[in-house]
């Protein structure tokens, strides 16, 4: 990999300053309840909406992020955000019946959906292992362990490769398999396989068996050959049938930049020679695409578009945080100042459009002349803290920054 300039020192101390003093504070102060209960929306404002159901996702996702900070700064407060993370996921949202997690919970802990997610099994494998890399915690890395199997079990697709989007209860057939009400219900999709890909990738490397390694293989081979899409430039098709044939002509830009250093994790991970060299191709290819087709002039990542150009141009908080690691990780792997100019301009829209320097986190969804859109409930998708609204792609973003440039330059 190329070496990091000294230029990127100050993006490394702006992001750790982002990290420390509003990200991970702003989730430890407002994210549980005294009781222990995850909160249900907070907004912008900071107001609360109670009568909400409280999603898996979202707590796995606590889980990971406070895991992750501890590992890099073992600071008994983040440790106790984890510890209440892990309560619930282990606690409340885990299926003693039939094994795996519910998709969510009423807001007295009660079984709302008891579906099997396989988007959201995976996010219990993601914050587990990390959980169990912060604490040693064996309980943690067995139940990881645990939904491994269950998601080899009753989610791999036998027939074309892959893994279905979602199981009922029991891990039987499930009629709506909608990740949400955005998302066509297709049996399988980018989203769900990247993050399958993603817990993969961090269970073997604590946990090295053939299995896990033989699985993250085959994912990662299958994406290359099923999802990524050469025509009209590289990116990955979003939503498929059991047979691999695509369901809609659009592209996330958002996902397209994710993917590119997930995949590229992935084959790290793995270490065969071939497909390394084979994601790498892909990885920057896929970074360029974003670059060439997903930014705005001012350097914001768009939500998505199609063959004709760009379709829905808000920018929501998440891609923005994947443009910096992604860009990022193609620049250490190619060396091409392009991209590392990319990071830097996502990482400054972020910082002066995104961060909200009154009341804390990041805000949700701008438009694209960089208006935050109104709170919630007016507009559904803005909001501090929701379901898919954590604290795991920015906090990420700066753990990657910091992982990845040296201090001092």
């Amino acid at each position: 990999m190329a070496t990091p300039p000294v230029s990127l020192s100050e993006l490394r101390r702006r992001m750790q300053a982002d990290l420390d003093n509003n990200i991970l504070p702003f989730w430890a102060q407002r994210a549980f309840k005294p009781d222990g209960n995850l909160v249900g929306v907070i907004t912008h404002d900071l107001r609360e909406f109670d009568d909400v159901p409280r999603h898996v996702v979202l707590c796995a996702r606590i889980l990971w992020t406070f895991a992750a900070a501890a590992r890099r700064d073992p600071r008994p407060e983040w440790l106790a955000v984890g510890r209440k993370a892990l309560a619930l996921l282990d606690g409340p949202f885990r299926d003693t019946r039939h094994g795996g997690f519910f998709w969510s919970l009423t807001r007295d802990l009660r079984p709302h959906s008891p579906r099997k997610q396989v988007y959201a099994e995976a996010f219990t494998i993601y914050g587990l292992t990390e959980w169990y890399q912060a604490t040693g915690d064996t309980a943690a890395l067995a139940r990881a362990k645990e939904i491994f199997e269950l998601i080899e079990r009753h989610a791999r697709e036998p027939k074309f490769g892959g893994y279905i989007e979602a199981l009922d209860a029991d891990w039987g057939p499930l009629a709506d398999m909608r990740l949400s009400d955005k998302d066509l219900n297709s049996p399988k999709s980018n989203n769900t396989l990247l993050h399958i890909l993603e817990a993969y990738t961090a269970l073997l490397r604590v946990w090295p068996d053939a299995r896990v390694r033989a699985a993250l293989r085959d994912l990662l081979a299958i994406i290359l050959d099923r999802v990524v899409t050469a025509e009209p430039y590289p990116h990955c098709a979003l939503f498929f049938d059991l047979e691999w044939r695509s369901l809609l002509p659009k592209f996330s830009y958002g996902h397209d930049i994710e993917a590119s250093w997930l995949f590229w994790e992935a084959a790290v991970a793995v270490d065969d020679p071939a497909l390394l060299a084979r994601t790498k191709t892909t990885a920057l290819a896929l970074a360029d695409g974003v670059l060439a087709h997903g930014l705005d002039p001012d350097g914001a990542v768009l939500y998505d578009g199609d063959a004709s150009g760009p379709l829905n141009t808000d920018k929501h908080w998440w891609p923005q945080a994947e443009a910096i690691v992604g860009f990022l990780n193609a620049y250490q792997l190619g060396a091409n100042e392009a991209h590392l100019a990319a990071a830097v301009r996502a990482w400054d829209f972020a910082e002066k459009h995104v961060v909200d320097a009154q009341h804390g986190e990041w805000f949700a969804v701008l438009d694209r002349a960089g208006k935050v859109y109104p709170d919630y409930p007016a507009y559904a998708d803005s909001q501090k803290i929701g379901p898919w609204k954590c604290p795991y792609h920015n906090a990420r973003a700066c753990l990657e920054v910091i992982r990845r440039v040296p201090a001092g330059g």
